[in-house]
């Protein structure tokens, strides 16, 4: 990241919307010390908020999951989004709107925190270079696998993101642009931090939560582009394999969009269906708008 996109990046903190590098956690917040807390990645729009309610409503459960209140419930929550995405203007953007548990005793318990911290950072799009968003990105597979839903449901977007930060790291040191996860049965999770579609003949698969996938909005959001498309889509299994035999293979995220995915562990993916990847991004512009919520 530049120097002059993170000057741009603003956060509402503590009641007041600040330059992002100006705002400041406390260290014994225990959402810095251990991760305690949840978030959501929000698109925003020239039209407003992307999926708002359903960003909340996902909040609200991953908080609930971890027994997580904030003072004035998620309508002080949606009114912090409201005012810093005022603050970014009509233009688009990326929230990262955090929920940590609070300031509370240099230890592991929850109960020593007293009020909940709400943080919203708005930032610029992540644009992929001209080459790379033609070619499409180079994944490896992770040596690392993702946590079992028994360990932590991967429905809930915390904050330890270790395992995907390992990942991606891996990703840089073999040279490549991001990681495969796979789980503990060697099927497909999601790449560091975006779910990922593959495209065979006419079928839009995605992996199952139940594998390890999060429950992604802009994934929600593809799957319907595919069905009014005419695909036959399904959430199920997939493995290595499955990338090697589509026709196309893409992610997506709320700050990447939509990204085809060029090879694997050094070998070439199949592109031949790139026409019919291109008619569910051409679709996914229009469906940002149209699933915006207006704030004024």
């Amino acid at each position: 990241m530049s120097n002059a996109q993170s000057e741009e990046m603003i956060a509402w903190i503590d009641g007041a919307i600040v330059p992002a590098r100006q705002a400041r956690v406390p260290v014994l917040d225990h959402g810095f010390l251990f991760g305690d807390g949840v978030f959501e990645g929000i698109r925003v729009t020239t039209a407003g908020i992307f999926r708002f309610d359903d960003h909340m409503r996902r909040l609200e459960i991953a908080a609930r999951t971890i027994g997580l209140e904030v003072d004035g419930g998620m309508e002080r929550v949606r009114s912090i989004v409201r005012e810093t995405t005022l603050a970014w203007g009509r233009r688009e953007g990326y929230l990262r709107l955090i929920l940590s548990r609070g300031v509370g005793a240099l230890g592991l318990d929850p109960a020593s925190c007293g009020t909940a911290n709400v943080i919203c950072i708005a930032a610029g799009m992540v644009r992929l270079p001209p080459e790379k968003a033609e070619r499409g990105i180079d994944l490896i597979t992770s040596s690392l696998r993702r946590p079992a839903g028994d360990v932590l449901d991967p429905r809930v977007k915390s904050l330890n993101y270790l395992n995907n930060i390992l990942a991606k790291r891996e990703a840089n040191l073999r040279g490549a642009d991001d990681a495969l996860m796979l789980n503990a049965q060697g099927q497909v999770a999601e790449a560091s931090a975006a779910n990922v579609f593959v495209l065979t003949g006419n079928c839009l698969d995605t992996p199952a939560c139940s594998d390890g996938a999060l429950e992604g909005l802009t994934r929600r959001t593809v799957l319907e582009i595919g069905s009014d498309l005419g695909f036959e889509t399904q959430e199920r299994s997939l493995g290595r394999f499955d990338l090697f035999s589509a026709d196309s293979v893409f992610y997506s995220g709320s700050r990447a969009g939509l990204v085809p995915i060029a090879s694997l562990d050094g070998s070439p993916i199949d592109q031949s269906a790139r026409p019919r990847l291109e008619e569910i991004q051409a679709l996914f512009q229009k469906r940002l708008i149209e699933l915006s919520v207006s704030i004024d």
